[in-house]
């Protein structure tokens, strides 16, 4: 999966699914999306934010960048939470060892545990074949032989 076909699964097709399962493709491609938006963001509230520290500019462009910037986050977190826990489905496990991972995360110095754990999990191969989450995204057309 590229760069916009993902971009395209988190956004529009998928945009606040929480079942079945993302590869890791999807998700750091999402991701990478996210971080160049996010980037992007920067850059204008600093070149909006400088312009008014000039002088030049005026407080009403500041709030309408800070409004519009806060809904850009309230529209991606929906995406970012549910490709994350669909990350978590790929590897068969639920998506409620996301929501306490992330809550054990605001915990000083044993979030940072909380953290590495999410980032491993993201990093690690999904599990081959079906599993309780749905069909392989890598491979949809294999099957999982039970006792074979």
């Amino acid at each position: 999966m590229g760069f916009t076909e993902a971009v395209r699964t988190v956004f529009k097709e998928k945009y606040a699914t929480f079942s079945g399962r993302a590869s890791r493709s999807e998700y750091w491609w999402s991701y990478l999306f996210y971080f160049l938006a996010m980037i992007a963001f920067v850059v204008v509230v600093s070149g909006v934010l400088a312009a008014s520290v000039a002088g030049s500019g005026s407080s009403s462009l500041m709030i309408a960048v800070t409004v519009i910037g806060g809904f850009v986050v309230l529209g991606t977190f929906l995406p970012a939470v549910g490709v994350q826990v669909r990350r978590f489905h790929d590897r068969n496990i639920s998506g409620w060892w996301y929501l306490a991972l992330f809550i054990v995360s605001m915990i000083p110095y044993i979030g940072i545990i909380a953290g590495i754990t999410i980032l491993v999990i993201s990093m690690l191969p999904g599990t081959e074949g079906p599993n309780k989450f749905g069909p392989d995204p890598l491979r949809p057309e294999a099957r999982a032989e039970v006792f074979a």
